[in-house]
């Protein structure tokens, strides 16, 4: 028996100094991660002054791999393109939320990131993504590379997708009555929006045809519309709807989203929609 247990006791000793060795060995060297901080470049810090302070938004241009569709032919914009948009969603979105909704408004309800992407995003149905809003957290942006400030159309396209999408984040904090929205136009929302005839939509009370895709995007669409037109352009698309129920579901939708704004928010969706056609002209003309 104590043979035995000595023999053990060689084997205990033998094992800890095994243990102890191969933990010696294991340990890692010195670390080749670099942990250094990039440089601020000049846009950096324009970003910073003009969105991660006082709005608590960062806008993401450099390329990151996990905040993209991978299986999309994508790239991130060109330099010299990333301040111009982000002045042009400043002054005609960020600019114009706060000044109807006051000046915390975007701080408590908004993304913490927008990613800039320079190309476009192509569907296989010969479509376009002009925008997405991730979970409320996110925006991202497409096509940055071929903004043209002096470019109304061009412009009001591009802010008509971020305007579009903050009104989705909108909801997710305050919902709409869908039901009551899907009520106006049953049965007339369809997968294929996209081989539809603007007249048609808009005689079935839709402002275009995405707008049709479902409930969300109607209202989405709706709202976005109106803000991204003039007084006097949105009542053009009113008058150019031929059939009177048509243009009477477009108004009732219309209604809603006021109401909703009003309720939700607290926010004259009017003086919102001028606002942002005052600080849409500026930024054409300056």
């Amino acid at each position: 028996m104590k043979i035995v247990k000595q023999y053990k006791a060689i084997f205990l000793l033998f094992g800890v100094l095994s243990i102890v060795s191969c933990a010696h060995e294991d340990q890692p060297g010195e670390s080749r991660l670099d942990y250094t901080q990039p440089q601020k470049t000049e846009l950096d810090n324009w970003i910073t002054v003009n969105y991660l302070n006082p709005y608590n938004i960062n806008a993401q241009y450099r390329w990151n791999q996990n905040a993209v569709d991978n299986n999309r032919f994508l790239f991130p914009p060109m330099i010299d393109k990333v301040q111009p948009a982000l002045e042009v969603v400043k002054q005609i979105w960020l600019d114009s939320y706060s000044a109807v909704g006051g000046a915390d408004f975007v701080k408590k309800v908004a993304p913490r990131e927008i990613v800039l992407v320079g190309g476009v995003n192509s569907n296989t149905n010969g479509t376009r993504t002009l925008g997405i809003a991730d979970s409320g957290q996110r925006i991202t942006l497409f096509e940055v590379d071929y903004l043209n400030k002096k470019n109304r159309a061009n412009v009001t396209e591009f802010v008509h997708t971020i305007q579009h999408e903050y009104v989705h984040i909108l909801n997710q904090n305050k919902p709409f009555d869908e039901q009551a929205w899907q009520k106006i136009s049953p049965g007339d929302y369809t997968g294929t929006w996209h081989l539809e005839v603007l007249e048609d939509s808009r005689n079935l009370g839709f402002v275009t045809n995405y707008a049709r895709n479902n409930v969300t995007e109607d209202f989405a669409e709706t709202a976005s519309t109106i803000l991204t037109s003039s007084k006097a352009e949105y009542a053009a698309i009113l008058a150019s709807i031929t059939d009177p129920i048509g243009r009477a579901k477009l108004q009732m939708k219309e209604a809603m989203v006021v109401k909703y704004y009003k309720d939700a928010f607290n926010i004259d969706f009017y003086a919102l929609r001028d606002a942002a056609e005052k600080n849409t002209t500026n930024v054409i003309n300056n």
